[in-house]
């Protein structure tokens, strides 16, 4: 006579209680980063805190828009390409932007730029920039 394995029973609850924790995970990097992206967007920062470079991936926030303050345009970063460990917060990215456009035209590394908010896309024709708060120049 043999005895039935633990895999056998509690195998099926062990995964559907790690597949309801990484939808969970999921869900919370979400809603950290849309409050981050209203932080920024709605109530002009600070930018920090702000959620870290693997939660924006986690959520599906794959690219960061910034601004740059020589030349008043916005650009988007894709986040998968960055060479940051994932723990790394958002706001600490803001230091090594630089717009490539100023930096040829200066002829040295130009680093004035601001965060904007978390996107799902690039900045396209159909995606325009994000719209920045309302006491803007």
């Amino acid at each position: 006579m043999s005895t039935k394995s633990r895999e056998r029973l509690y195998g099926t609850a062990i995964r559907i209680a790690a597949e309801q924790a990484a939808r969970a995970r999921k869900q919370a990097d979400r809603l950290a980063c849309i409050a981050w992206n209203k932080l920024m967007l709605e109530a002009s920062g600070p930018a920090q805190p702000s959620p870290t470079l693997g939660d924006a991936l986690n959520a599906g926030f794959g690219y960061l828009e910034v601004r740059c303050l020589g030349c008043d345009t916005n650009q988007t970063v894709a986040l998968d390409i960055v060479r940051r460990p994932k723990l790394t917060p958002i706001h600490e990215l803001e230091r090594y932007m630089r717009c490539k456009d100023c930096s040829q035209l200066r002829g040295y590394p130009y680093k004035r730029s601001a965060l904007v908010a978390l996107r799902e896309t690039k900045i396209s024709a159909g995606h325009p920039a994000s719209v920045w708060w309302p006491g803007e120049r």
